[in-house]
């Protein structure tokens, strides 16, 4: 069987979802799940990925992402090989994990809300709420019925009170994580304020399940893998022709900044010189060019490694990752990492 059209490019936004092999769970417990999220966190600074919304059921999980470099496949190839290795030595089991590939859909902007809408309802969507899929069908017939207050407000605790998806921090319930990258998603809900525009989000996210009309997503698929305006399809369409049936990767990859730009920020900032600090023994200054060559660079690890005098891919990732949990704790790293970021900039705008 031929595998699904994977349609890559700088800027895209992307569905993701992956199941547990023949449906099992792949969260057995809220200890898996952190896990799980703590990966999610890893995203935006080992690969680049800007994740907008999540959710994770037992046996399987879905992602909004966008991707501003293109890849897709090497940040959800990680993510699903980490969390496996960590589940599978964990709970002492053997074998695959997930069904196959994760499963992809780039989605046009003006379908944006609605899929996110998608994820964020997925612990609702269940027969106990009355929003199974016999449910659903019903509703969208002349045997609608009015779903009554006692049902309504349980559907609405059920999606408030669920931890693991990221509506709670949309719907101002909790704190929005620094690695949720929520700006688009909000500036497309409306309303002249940010505080408008959450009060408009949980609007539009909430009101189906008053009335138990959940839309249906994925009616105007195209080739299992495109969702959008007829001009989109279209646009995409163009651009696909005489690419890989495999995967598309169509665009060029932004500017990014040079390695030696980041040396000579780093170094300013640590008041010595890369070739004394890089291999001295507790010393911040290689971990924080790391982090900021994976940012602003958008190197790879092996490239990183390399620059950091042949350090393993798995030693780079594990440096990156480092930095960025404590640049978002905040604090004397973060200020570092912040002052490095802004000189690079000024390095590459006038030279300095």
């Amino acid at each position: 069987m031929a595998r699904p059209l994977r349609v890559e490019f700088p800027g895209a936004r992307h569905h993701v979802t992956a199941r547990g092999n023949e449906r099992r769970n792949i969260f057995r417990d809220d200890r898996d799940r952190r896990h799980f999220v703590e990966l999610l966190a890893e995203l935006p600074d080992r690969f680049g990925l800007r994740v907008v919304a999540w959710v994770l059921m037992d046996n399987h999980y879905h992602l909004l992402v966008e991707t501003p470099e293109g890849p897709l496949s090497r940040p959800c190839q990680w993510l699903n090989v980490a969390y496996s290795v960590w589940f599978n030595r964990r709970h002492e089991r053997s074998g695959h994990l997930f069904q196959g590939r994760f499963k992809s859909v780039v989605v046009d902007e003006s379908k944006w809300l609605e899929v996110a809408r998608y994820i964020h309802l997925n612990p609702v969507r269940v027969a106990a709420l009355g929003l199974g899929k016999q449910d659903r069908h019903r509703q969208s017939t002349a045997a609608a019925r009015d779903p009554g207050a006692t049902l309504v407000g349980k559907r609405l605790v059920c999606l408030r009170q669920y931890r693991w998806s990221s509506y709670r921090a949309y719907a101002g319930l909790v704190s929005m994580p620094a690695w949720i990258a929520a700006d688009g998603l909000i500036r497309l809900s409306g309303g002249r304020t940010r505080t408008e525009a959450l009060r408009a989000l949980r609007v539009y996210h909430e009101e189906p399940l008053r009335e138990g009309r959940l839309e249906p997503v994925w009616e105007n698929l195209v080739a299992g893998a495109i969702l959008g305006s007829t001009e989109f399809v279209d646009r995409l369409k163009r651009s696909l022709r005489g690419v890989s049936k495999e995967i598309s990767k169509a665009g060029a990859i932004a500017e990014r900044a040079s390695w030696e730009r980041i040396v000579a920020a780093v170094e300013a900032e640590h008041g010595g010189s890369w070739a004394d600090f890089r291999d001295a023994y507790g010393d911040w200054g290689r971990d924080v060019a790391l982090y900021v060559g994976r940012r602003q660079g958008r190197m790879t690890l092996r490239e990183l490694g390399n620059r950091a005098g042949g350090l393993g891919v798995a030693a780079t990732g594990q440096a990156v990752s480092r930095v960025g949990r404590a640049v978002r704790k905040g604090g004397e790293t973060a200020r570092r990492v912040r002052l490095i970021e802004n000189r690079v900039l000024e390095i590459e705008r006038y030279g300095l």
